[in-house]
């Protein structure tokens, strides 16, 4: 998995059926070296040189799980779900892009390979994401439900999971991309660790209210959003710590917006995603959510995993033609399946 936050490559070993059975393995996280982060950055949106840069990026994908092979000896995987890294996005126009050559994965490593997976769903109508709920679902087969999971990434998003399984899934707003983008303007660093710098800034209480008045938080769900979304909000008259503490701010009051279009309140949010991490984020989610707030680790998931891994699911789904996205959770017209597999027999 390489996520909107441009941070690196999550690698995720899991055992399932693509249904029920989820017997999470071990995870690897590598970070992209800086110059490679700025190249994938150059080209969102779909500017060049995209061609370059994919070919890059999908040997660092390969170089990613060798590594991990090399580190768990004896494991032995039947098929790789690669999600690749989306430079474009905008389903109204179905249209949406992830960059990665599933077939060059397939013949580095010598193993099936299932990319593509947004495409299907957006062809028919739908959003295209967020694609992890019925992972979610199964995940959370045994806990209290309704219940929300919260992945905060570059763009935040939400699954919510009735008691009998229904879904509700749709993108909240941004999650930590415009922090970051904030961040790396301002001092050349990649994040603000651990919500320092928004800590010690004021909040812009008339930016985040402008912010609020998007459309996009009227609209009912599914809903999704390109990273660069909400691009026109950042509070540039701001100083860096104001400016960090009131775009943290911007990411909780999304979160909080989305739970009016619920069919029913939370028993509580788990958090996923680098955004748990930021305890001020936390803080701010706790501020303006009525029920309990915790990180995912508190019912026993990895939260740094927790995307990868959704996509090894899916993976399994895809090759056993089960649907990766519902009508509650993309808005697509009927139950779709999606993925294209790349067979490491073509490639010999």
């Amino acid at each position: 998995m390489s996520g909107t936050s441009l941070d690196g490559i999550d690698v995720a070993l899991v055992e399932t059926d693509g249904r029920r059975r989820v017997i999470p393995g071990p995870a690897l996280t590598i970070a992209y070296p800086s110059e490679f982060r700025e190249r994938l950055r150059s080209v969102l949106g779909g500017a060049d040189p995209v061609a370059e840069v994919e070919g890059e990026f999908t040997r660092l994908h390969s170089e990613a799980v060798e590594e991990f092979l090399r580190r768990h000896p004896g494991t032995a995987p039947d098929v790789v779900g690669f999600h690749g890294h989306t430079i474009l996005h905008r389903p109204d126009e179905r249209r949406t892009w992830q960059i990665g050559d599933g077939a060059q994965l397939a013949r580095r490593l010598g193993l099936d390979v299932v990319a593509d997976f947004r495409s299907a769903d957006v062809a028919a109508g739908g959003q295209g994401a967020p694609l992890a709920p019925l992972f979610h679902a199964a995940l959370a087969a045994d806990l209290r439900k309704p219940l929300a999971v919260l992945n905060i990434g570059g763009v935040a998003n939400v699954t919510w999971v009735a008691e009998g399984g229904a879904l509700l899934a749709f993108d909240t707003g941004p999650g930590n991309a415009l922090i970051d983008d904030w961040v790396l303007r301002h001092t050349g660093a990649a994040a603000d660790i651990d919500g320092v710098l928004a800590c010690a800034g004021q909040v812009s209480s008339s930016h985040v209210a402008k912010f609020l008045g998007f459309p996009f938080f009227g609209r009912p769900p599914p809903k999704s959003l390109d990273r660069d979304e909400f691009r026109d909000a950042v509070p540039v008259e701001l100083s860096l710590e104001d400016g960090a503490a009131t775009l943290t701010e911007m990411t909780a009051t999304a979160v909080a917006a989305a739970v009016r279009h619920f069919p029913a309140p939370p028993s509580q949010w788990l958090v996923a995603g680098g955004g748990r991490r930021n305890p001020t984020l936390l803080q701010a989610l706790r501020r303006h959510l009525t029920t309990l707030v915790r990180p995912v680790e508190a019912v026993g998931w990895d939260g740094d995993a927790l995307e990868a891994q959704a996509f090894a699911y899916l993976a399994v789904r895809s090759l056993d033609g089960l649907p990766l996205s519902l009508p509650s959770t993309t808005g697509v017209p009927e139950p779709t399946c999606g993925g294209r597999l790349f067979s490491a027999a073509a490639g010999r």
